[in-house]
């Protein structure tokens, strides 16, 4: 019996680990197995024309919040072409409220929660004609921990990305995310992840960076550090990324980090908040100045990439409450990130919406348009300002620009905050559509209005720098001097 399992991407750079979970316990019964990715900007007639050829008996589909819509329109037209293929969801998008689906008559299961045993027993009760139940409840994986290598196979294409699970379940638990819906953590043994991860090194892949998706890295901290200092070796020689509690990083920890060749590693630290009342209404129990000091203490090994998270939209935080936890964050990272608080199914924090005043969309992917405590405006506001940081901060292309100014912002809230409504008051269309030489313009316009204190002409020398080593052309006359 074939099955194929299909994932719908949010872009080339990103791969599906999910899907490959499920691939080798299918192989190991019988099963013939076929995996096709696409992503969200690949023609639906196209997509379906491929998974309609394969002629496959069974089609499991990967679902998240950023696919749901897309992956339900293709499954729906599938089942028209093949009416007698069988059509299962899976993955966290569908995993908690999946009544939601009961009345899609071409859905014939969903498998809710680890789906490495559900999947396989659902496919068996297919192949051998025996009913089962539509709604297949997945259990812990007790072949998860021995899952043979890294489960990318030579010559499967990938943009540049491959992701890594050492761990499962968090320790924490809270209530915007869906790792709270389930208790414990399970880990692979140190011996069997950098086995693991060494077959990285050996593969026939275009593989740059190994992102690890385990919630907590260092959640058992001792086994954290011994895999960081068997990193250390040049054997291995890829780029890693890893989720980590700077609360938990011990003086070890911080020794091992420091050995690290620069940029061979990222760590991406999750504050949310500074107020306290906030934190503990989200069930986060953590000092956050004892976070903020220690990702300003990686930081300045300067050998580490740093991610620092902030969410817009949690209980008892005012868009002025915002600002402070933003200025708190702001420069004890190399990126500081600010996303938007999303309902999720199956989380503690959707269960009490109405007790916050939470409005947010019905639709995947549930994002927070307002509470009690910050208007719909002022999440606009702040989410125009998150664009403005992707552009300009995140981006990485006006670095020089950027490090000579910070020390001049009294309030780098403040300093965003205006950028974006600078930018509006230029070119009042999305900032997507605003041009590079335009936005170096306006950025050098706005400084020279914002900051009289610094020497225009290193301003525009630090401009220059910028346009020449990002954009690979002469940088434009506005940026000299004698304009």
């Amino acid at each position: 019996m074939k099955v194929l399992l299909f994932a719908l991407n949010g872009s080339w750079a990103h791969s599906n680990l999910a899907i490959r979970c499920l691939r080798a316990p299918l192989e190991q019964e019988g099963f013939s197995v076929t995996l096709a990715e696409y992503t969200l900007r690949d023609r639906t007639a196209h997509i379906l024309e491929h998974l309609h050829r394969e002629a496959a008996d069974v089609y499991g589909f990967s679902c998240y919040i950023w696919n749901l819509q897309q992956t339900l329109a293709l499954a729906e037209a599938l089942k028209i072409l093949r009416p007698s293929a069988r059509i299962v969801l899976g993955g966290p998008e569908v995993s908690y409220g999946a009544e939601r689906f009961s009345e899609l008559n071409f859905i014939d299961a969903i498998v809710c929660g680890e789906g490495e045993e559900a999947m396989l027993r659902l496919c068996q009760s297919i192949r051998d004609g025996k009913p089962f139940e539509r709604i297949v409840e997945g259990t812990p994986s007790s072949a998860w921990v021995q899952e043979e290598g890294m489960l990318y196979r030579t010559g499967e294409q990938t943009g540049g990305i491959l992701y890594y699970e050492s761990s499962r379940g968090c320790p924490y638990s809270c209530a915007y995310c869906l790792s709270s819906a389930t208790k414990g953590v399970r880990f692979k043994s140190v011996a069997k992840t950098l086995g693991d991860l060494e077959a990285f090194e050996r593969a026939d892949t275009n593989c740059r960076i190994i992102k690890l998706v385990d919630r907590t890295f260092n959640a058992d901290v001792a086994r954290a550090n011994a895999i960081w200092r068997a990193l250390l070796d040049e054997k291995y020689t890829k780029h890693y990324h890893f989720e980590v509690c700077a609360s938990l990083l011990d003086e070890e920890s911080f020794a091992i980090l420091s050995a690290f060749p620069k940029g061979k590693i990222q760590l991406e630290f999750g504050l949310q908040s500074t107020n306290e009342k906030t934190l503990a209404a989200v069930s986060r129990h953590l000092r956050p100045e004892a976070v903020i000091e220690a990702v300003r203490r990686i930081h300045q090994m300067g050998n580490i990439h740093v991610h620092l998270d902030l969410i817009a939209g949690l209980p008892y935080e005012s868009y002025a409450r915002f600002a402070e936890s933003f200025d708190a964050a702001y420069g004890c990272c190399d990126l500081l990130q600010v996303g938007f608080l999303k309902l999720l199914h199956g989380t503690a924090l959707r269960e009490r919406a109405e007790e916050y005043g939470y409005r947010f969309l019905p639709y995947p992917p549930y994002t927070v348009l307002e509470n009690k405590w910050i208007s719909y405006a002022e999440m606009q506001r702040l989410s125009h300002m998150a664009e403005t940081l992707e552009r300009y901060l995140e981006s990485g292309r006006f670095t020089h620009t950027l490090y000579l100014i910070t020390p001049y912002m009294r309030s780098p809230f403040r300093f965003w905050e205006g950028l974006t409504a600078f930018l509006k008051e230029q070119d009042p269309r999305p900032l997507q559509k605003l041009s590079q030489p335009d936005a170096f313009r306006y950025l050098l316009a706005y400084a020279e209005r914002e900051f009289r204190e610094i020497d225009p002409a290193e301003l525009c020398r630090m401009l220059c720098a910028d346009f020449s080593m990002h954009e690979h052309k002469n940088p434009p006359a506005f940026l000299s001097m004698n304009r």
